[in-house]
């Protein structure tokens, strides 16, 4: 009984310390321009040697521990990424051509890190694919708090691109695994087509019904009930082998952009005041109020999320495969593979600020738990010819090459902001939500802080 009481105080101290210097690893990264991620996997090895020294050689219900975190991180990080997505006629232009490089480089990427997978390790083309998806998606998580120096148009422009590589890209990994079994090309994509479509229509009814009720419940304890219900519908359409991402990301693009989803349609009235349907089904204060805490709960959340499994990651790295020559050469190999894609991409659609945004790409969070859902959720798949070594080589490669470039610039890479800055969208005269005065409301020639614009990933 002493033993499981020690255990326990052990885990609490533990956790409690590791997302205490996780904090002081972002103060860190704003003052001396290294991501945060380096720290983490560094203090990952740190602890991995200290359980060694004290005889501790595994961790209990590893698989199942990674399994519950990556479940529950995937829906946080796609959720936060919607809740940053503005959608607006006047910013369709970046967002097409944001969405079109993410899209392109992804799957261009893809496929050459696959070939060369192929080519080097004799892996399996569909293997090849299931590793190489999570070594092409850039990492938001390391991107957004990075790229706050850069002009307005770049920064918009890499936050969108990031948020639109983490969504298609799992989204494009769990569909490959989805279809695993199937044999034929048009087989897989008639199951993808319908797949995606029941899966859209049902978070499109299901979206709506939240957004409706969460902003009609007067309680203060809410959010964590409809996140309950998301992970709910989730596990459920899982099991149904349907995308249940696809609802997370409506669910957060509609709250964050309510007034395109409940449009003022022409039933009003003549000489009536009263909003018209389906823009009354929807309170404004209340909707403010909602996304102001969703982007309280999701920054949180992910904060805790992508610190224990960067740390994670560094406990399962082997500091003996760094000295092994051929896993620290199909490592630079496949970051040169990343580069050179990313430079044709940005050629063909953007022609112009290549630097830095081509060095802007580094590798993180979701390749990390992508890795880590093959290895618990997906062992069929493994492939003992990849090593791990090879993963943590690509990470940091990226990641100091970005930090080089971003110095190099005179960028200050920004630590993570806890409160996030919210302000509402006050046109089509309707009235500012309690606490913002029109006074209050930011102009073009005053000065804005960034530091809240963006939350971490």
């Amino acid at each position: 009984m002493t033993v499981l009481d020690i255990n326990a105080y052990g885990l609490v101290i533990g956790g409690s310390l590791v997302i205490i210097l996780s904090y002081f690893a972002n103060l860190l990264a704003k003052r001396t321009n290294i991501p945060s991620v380096l720290v983490l996997i560094g203090m990952g090895i740190a602890i991995r040697q200290g359980l060694n020294a004290m005889g501790l050689t595994s961790i209990p219900h590893e698989s199942l521990v990674l399994e519950l975190l990556g479940t529950i991180g995937l829906i946080f990080i796609v959720l936060e990424a919607a809740l940053e997505l503005n959608l607006s006629r006047a910013k369709l232009p970046l967002i097409i051509k944001s969405a079109s490089i993410a899209l392109i480089a992804l799957t261009a990427s893809s496929a050459a890190i696959a070939a060369f997978l192929g080519y080097s390790m004799d892996m399996p083309l569909f293997e090849g694919w299931v590793y190489a998806i999570p070594l092409s998606i850039m990492s938001s998580a390391i991107i957004i708090p990075s790229v706050s120096g850069l002009t307005p148009e770049s920064k918009e422009f890499m936050v969108y691109e990031s948020t639109f590589s983490d969504i298609f890209g799992i989204m494009a990994f769990y569909l490959l695994l989805g279809n695993s079994e199937v044999e034929s090309t048009k087989s897989v994509l008639i199951n993808i087509g319908s797949n995606l479509l029941v899966t859209l229509l049902l978070a499109i009814i299901v979206s709506y019904l939240l957004v409706y009720v969460l902003q009609k419940i007067t309680s203060q304890v809410k959010l964590f009930l409809s996140i309950a219900v998301l992970l709910l519908i989730y596990a459920i359409q899982k099991l149904l082998h349907l995308s249940p991402l696809v609802l997370i990301l409506i669910f957060g693009l509609m709250l964050n952009n309510y007034r395109l989803f409940f449009p003022k349609l022409n039933f009003r009235k003549k000489n009536s005041d009263k909003p018209t349907w389906p823009a009354n089904l929807l309170d404004d204060q209340r909707m403010h109020d909602l996304h102001r805490d969703y982007h309280l709960l999701t920054l949180e959340s992910a904060f805790v999320i992508r610190t224990f499994f960067f740390v994670l990651f560094g406990m399962t790295v082997s500091l003996a495969t760094l000295t092994d020559l051929h896993v620290i050469t199909e490592g630079l190999v496949i970051c040169c593979v990343l580069f050179a894609v990313r430079f044709s991409c940005l050629m063909l659609l953007k022609r112009k600020a290549l630097f830095p945004l081509l060095y802007i790409a580094p590798r993180g969070l979701i390749t990390i738990l992508l890795f880590f859902q093959i290895q618990s959720t997906y062992p069929q798949f493994l492939q003992p010819a990849f090593d791990q070594g090879i993963l943590l080589v690509i990470i940091l490669v990226t990641s100091i090459i970005m930090t080089i470039a971003l110095v190099q610039n005179g960028i200050t890479v920004r630590g993570v902001t806890l409160v996030p800055e919210i302000v509402p969208d006050l046109s089509s005269n309707q009235s500012p939500p309690s606490g913002l005065t029109p006074s209050d409301e930011p102009t073009e020639d005053s000065p804005s802080d960034d530091s809240g614009s963006r939350t971490p990933r």
